[in-house]
């Protein structure tokens, strides 16, 4: 584990690195391509042909997280001259068919997530058959390598998981509920056993229908009116954290919320105490980087993480930090 972590604060500092100007060739050159944008308002950067791509995600319908990555994604997209596409399905049948569909068209690269890998795994070999480069984003780091993408670009969710661990430890936390709201995805599950094995205290996962936040804060609510021992509640996604909030005023629970992901209810009720933590991914970054790295492989025959995911969390936010960036969750990007 101790090897693990420090795989991850390497591969998190070298991330920096390359974005910050100045520090390398590759800074210079990111921070010569904004200010370019920039000089542009908005339109390519760059004189490579107009290539289509194709982002397919697991996203069920109002699900703020993927907003912010199709926001990265589509700046990316303007700067590197890129035609996006962007469709979703939370089914992960009706999701591979979308990948068939986006192979059918001949786009230039695919973008998909696996939460749900064994039903995606013959949609991403027949893009790969068909000679198009495939990225994975957001869940399946598990899977990537071995279904033949290029690169995974996400945070580890086990190891994720076990940073919420470390934090209700130093909190003081003692019995944890784990919200999953999407049943069969590996990554939720993943992040739930993380959770396990570093929380001191116990944890009992509680699967709700996703689909139907009234089920949801029902669900909540009656599991802490049941057992008021319970003094912490992990959502699984940002959405899902203010529907825990109401079902711990209907339950008269005083157990702390707290959860993955980050928009700007989530910024605002860390700001103001009614939630405890949150865990951030950086999802503009996961749609940002793709688009660009699917871009640069186009271009260069780039490729980034040399078989490793290229990691964009877990990052702690809390009350502290949430201040600094409720600006960059009103516009969208965090």
């Amino acid at each position: 584990m101790a090897r693990t972590r420090t795989w991850v604060s390497i591969a998190l500092a070298g991330a920096l690195g390359v974005s910050l100007a100045g520090c390398s060739a590759t800074g210079g050159k990111r921070a010569e391509d904004a200010r370019k944008a920039a000089a542009a308002q908005g339109r390519a950067v760059v004189n490579t042909p107009r290539w289509t791509f194709a982002m397919i995600t697991h996203s069920g319908d109002g699900d703020t997280f993927w907003d912010i990555v199709q926001s990265g994604a589509k700046q990316a997209a303007v700067k590197d001259n890129i035609n996006f596409l962007y469709s979703h399905n939370a089914e992960a049948q009706q999701q591979a068919q979308l990948v068939d569909a986006a192979v059918d068209k001949q786009v230039d690269g695919i973008i998909v997530t696996l939460a749900k890998p064994d039903a995606m795994k013959a949609a991403v070999a027949r893009a790969r058959k068909a000679g198009i480069p495939v990225i994975t984003v957001n869940s399946g780091s598990e899977e990537s390598k071995a279904f033949g993408a290029l690169t995974h670009i996400g945070q580890d969710e086990t190891i994720a998981g076990e940073a919420v661990g470390d934090e209700l430890n130093k909190r003081g936390r003692k019995k944890a509920l784990c919200v999953l709201h999407e049943q069969g995805n590996v990554g939720h599950e993943q992040r739930c056993a993380g959770i396990k094995e570093t929380f001191h205290g116990t944890v009992q996962n509680l699967y709700v229908q996703g689909t139907s936040m009234p089920d949801v804060q029902a669900s909540i609510g009656a599991k802490l009116q049941a057992d008021k021992s319970i003094d912490s509640v992990v959502t699984l996604g940002a959405p899902f954290a203010d529907t825990a909030v109401k079902a711990k005023q209907d339950a008269g629970s005083k157990a702390e919320i707290d959860t993955f992901d980050l928009n700007e209810k989530v910024a605002a009720e860390l700001k103001n105490g009614t939630l405890g933590f949150a865990v951030d991914q950086q999802p503009y970054l996961q749609g940002y980087e793709a688009v660009d790295l699917l871009w640069l492989h186009k271009y260069n025959d780039d490729a980034l993480g040399g078989g490793k995911p290229v990691l964009t969390g877990p990052q702690i936010i809390t009350k502290d930090q949430a201040g600094a960036l409720e600006e960059y969750t009103k516009r969208g990007t965090r």
